[in-house]
């Protein structure tokens, strides 16, 4: 069985998934971590580091450079229902 991918950008919540120690400042966490490690150590869930520049899901949850918006719409496949053609 392949693992799922689980993409982040966030380098920190990377670590702290694969870090078995459990950290003072980290208890709100605590479920979700042991669970997120439990299924890394059994090979369920691999967690690649993506760029922001390459993470979809930021166009719909933060403000990004319009660049960045168009190249995401783009890979997206999403039209402009609005333009003129």
């Amino acid at each position: 069985m392949k693992a799922m991918d689980l993409h982040c950008d966030n380098k920190t919540a990377i670590m702290i998934a694969h870090n078995p120690i459990q950290h003072d400042r980290i208890k709100h966490v605590e479920v979700d971590r042991f669970f997120i490690r439990e299924n890394i150590d059994k090979g369920c869930i691999y967690i690649p580091f993506v760029k922001s520049e390459d993470q979809f899901a930021d166009i719909l949850t933060k403000r990004v450079c319009g660049r960045i918006f168009k190249n995401m719409i783009d890979k997206l496949g999403m039209i402009d229902i609005y333009a003129p053609s």
